[in-house]
């Protein structure tokens, strides 16, 4: 597998605050790494240093091929103005900007993307459909559509799931696991720990100022999922008690 990102000893966190420090991994392409952490632990702050909006406190980011030109991002449906004048078409021509400019129109090329990346999301029957007339679900599917568009080598999905009915989820992972299969690494911050265990190839889990990161089946283990704070202990038995038992009847 290819590097995308380097990331060598890094602390993230704020002036007077450091959310974990000597993070040391490489994304590599064709990963699915879900980001995981209580509240307050620097998930989504992970994510926009990754983007550039924000500086580590300390240690380097590497691009081995060169920081691509374009990152795939989808931010938290909380962050998306509702009351913005556009049509769901619209949202999904957004991912083109960079190859088309504010003030020119899509070419034939990006336009005939542009549909097919709404029908992949499902959204195709209401491409003209307003903004403040969707619900969380179409949403969330144009905004995918959106991140199609952008054809990115890195993509990075600020809680994807949020406000979606498992038939969304579904669909939506379906897109994800083509983006690993066409080689793009996927950055996912996501809460639902059943999603991540039964989707994601590895994990970054942050708490009380630890990053710990690796395949999914070594980061997320009950105990380190109790000392970093992301469950207490009867939610960690309660959680893993169907794994224990599938253990315990293959040894008898």
């Amino acid at each position: 597998m290819s590097t995308v990102v380097q990331l060598r000893n890094l602390a993230l966190g704020y002036r007077d605050l450091t959310l974990f420090r000597h993070l040391s991994m490489d994304i590599e392409a064709g990963t699915t790494l879900a980001v995981l952490g209580a509240n307050g632990s620097g998930k989504s702050t992970f994510v926009k240093m990754l983007l550039g909006l924000m500086d580590p406190l300390q240690g380097n980011l590497d691009w081995p091929g060169g920081r691509p030109r374009e990152i795939g991002y989808l931010a938290q449906m909380t962050e998306f103005d509702r009351r913005f004048p556009v049509r769901v078409r619209d949202i999904a021509a957004m991912g083109a900007w960079r190859g088309f400019g504010l003030r020119a129109g899509l070419d034939r090329d990006a336009r005939d993307r542009m549909y097919a990346a709404l029908d992949e999301v499902g959204v195709l029957d209401i491409a003209d459909k307003p903004l403040h007339m969707l619900s969380g679900g179409q949403l969330q599917r144009a905004l995918f559509a959106r991140v199609i568009m952008q054809d990115a080598p890195l993509i990075l999905l600020d809680e994807p799931f949020a406000a979606v009915d498992q038939n969304t989820e579904a669909h939506l992972l379906a897109i994800i696991r083509r983006w690993r299969d066409e080689g793009r690494a996927v950055v996912l911050v996501l809460h639902d720990l059943s999603s991540v265990l039964d989707h994601c190839s590895h994990a970054l889990l942050l708490g009380r100022q630890v990053a710990t990161h690796g395949p999914v089946s070594d980061v997320l283990t009950p105990t380190r999922l109790v000392a970093q704070g992301y469950l207490s202990e009867s939610q960690a038995a309660w959680m893993f008690r169907g794994a224990r038992s599938a253990v315990e009847d293959a040894h008898v």
